[in-house]
């Protein structure tokens, strides 16, 4: 499997299908950028996502589950992201948006990842006002896979402060954000991103005046309680669409499936419920009987006689948001946005082993730093920085080290054997 200057090219997160907790619902499938389109409610049909560190490769760092909850594993879970996107079958996890390059094969396997509802949108009902309220819509450009995604988010402050599922966002270069109450549309940036507990933050440019989500903190929810997950269902716009059920368990484990590029990734302390989530929903909010959030719309199963829609639940999705808006980066943490260089690594152009030990170069992105040195398919990296690069994980490494706009030095062997060494200045990366 090719890799990425920075990023294994490994298989795209997928989140299309989860683990159940037993027998009850067979066939359990995952939103966003992966199998049934549950994961947060970001509507996106393919989702592609980079590995956070650029070596993880799914994009979402693999968990165990806890001891104490109830596992689900399922090939029918998926992330709800909604249709437009290539989905973790595209880039795929270190692909772009990893650190630098482009995932395997370029494109990746998969093209248009699973990211249908778990029963279809056809009875769902629309949000009520109360549910609009600090609901968003967020579509994402994903240049180097010629597609977008789109999702659902959650104002948390009135300058705009956005929440939403990490995998709504991965891959994407370009972000645009309507609030559903009022229409306005924003450009957004990208706080940062936790893949392994599938969190990101983002920031609308100008924004001011906001109404904000209505978040329940102080209570648990209970199995029994009724609540409505609410989304972009199908990543049409307009009025979200509402789906009624209650909660079914608790501090549940779901693992996706692995599917084309989309590498399974595990989520531990869901809400589970028979809401039935679509795609698009990944990101939005799960309500109570109050209309207050009690949780944020992630993935779905499909497959089974009732739906099994899953939430992260509204406290531990701040918790990881106010580490993101901290500032504190960490193992699953990423401030930012990744450093760029623009090339696919893998074997050599002609598919044989590099004779030169380093990181063999199999495509250049064009107008990349990395194109713009003068590196081209079949030339091998040696060094980055002062780092002397002898493989593909020693390149990704390196990368996951150094920041957008730096300048650095770049070593390689070319085709002919002679070596060349220039400046770059590193590009910003599509988010991981």
């Amino acid at each position: 499997m090719d890799t990425t200057d920075g990023a294994t090219g490994g298989t795209g997160i997928d989140q299309g299908n989860v683990q159940q907790p037993s027998a009850a619902h067979s066939g359990v499938s995952r939103g966003r950028r992966r199998r049934v389109v549950v994961l947060s409610a970001a509507l996106a049909a393919t989702v592609v996502a980079g590995a956070t560190a650029g070596v993880a490769a799914n994009g979402f760092a693999s968990r165990s589950a806890a001891a104490a909850s109830t596992s689900s594993t399922s090939a029918n879970i998926h992330n709800a992201l909604g249709p437009g996107s290539y989905g973790y079958g595209g880039y795929g996890s270190g692909g772009y948006g990893g650190y630098g390059g482009y995932a395997s094969g370029g494109y990746g396997s998969g093209g248009y990842g699973s990211s249908s509802g778990s029963t279809g949108s056809a009875a769902l009902a629309s949000a009520t006002p109360a549910e609009e309220v600090g609901v968003v819509d967020i579509t994402s450009e994903l240049t180097y896979q010629q597609a977008e995604s789109a999702g659902t988010g959650l104002v948390l402050t009135s300058d705009g402060e956005i929440l939403t599922n990490n995998h709504v966002v991965a891959g994407a270069t370009s972000i645009s954000v309507t609030v559903v109450s009022t229409g306005a549309t924003f450009t957004a940036t990208v706080v940062g991103t936790d893949a392994t507990d599938d969190i990101a933050v983002l920031h609308l440019s100008n924004a001011s005046g906001l109404s904000t989500a209505h978040l329940d903190t102080s209570n648990s929810p209970a199995v029994g309680d009724a609540v409505t997950g609410v989304g972009n269902a199908g990543g049409t716009g307009g009025t979200p669409s509402a789906s009624p059920g209650t909660v079914t368990a608790l501090d549940q484990t779901i693992t996706t499936q692995a599917e084309g590029s989309a590498a399974s990734e595990t989520l531990n302390g869901l809400i589970e419920t028979d809401a039935d989530i679509q795609a698009g929903d990944s990101g939005g909010p799960l309500f109570n009987s109050a209309d207050q959030v009690i949780g944020i719309d992630t993935a779905a199963a499909s497959g089974g006689a009732t739906p099994a829609g899953y939430a992260i639940p509204i406290r531990s999705a701040l918790a990881v948001a106010g580490e993101i808006v901290a500032g504190h980066a960490s193992s699953t943490v990423t401030i930012g946005y990744p450093a760029f260089l623009g090339v696919e690594v893998g074997s050599s152009a002609d598919g044989t082993a590099a004779a030169t030990p380093g990181a063999a170069i199999a495509g250049v992105i064009d107008g990349s730093p990395a194109a713009t040195a003068g590196l081209a398919a079949g030339d091998t990296i040696t060094a980055l920085n002062g780092t002397t690069i002898d493989s593909q994980q020693a390149l990704t490494a390196t990368l996951q080290t150094l920041a957008p706009g730096q300048r650095v030095s770049i070593a390689w062997t070319d085709q002919s054997g002679a070596s060349q060494s220039a400046p770059i200045t590193l590009a910003s990366g599509p988010v991981a």
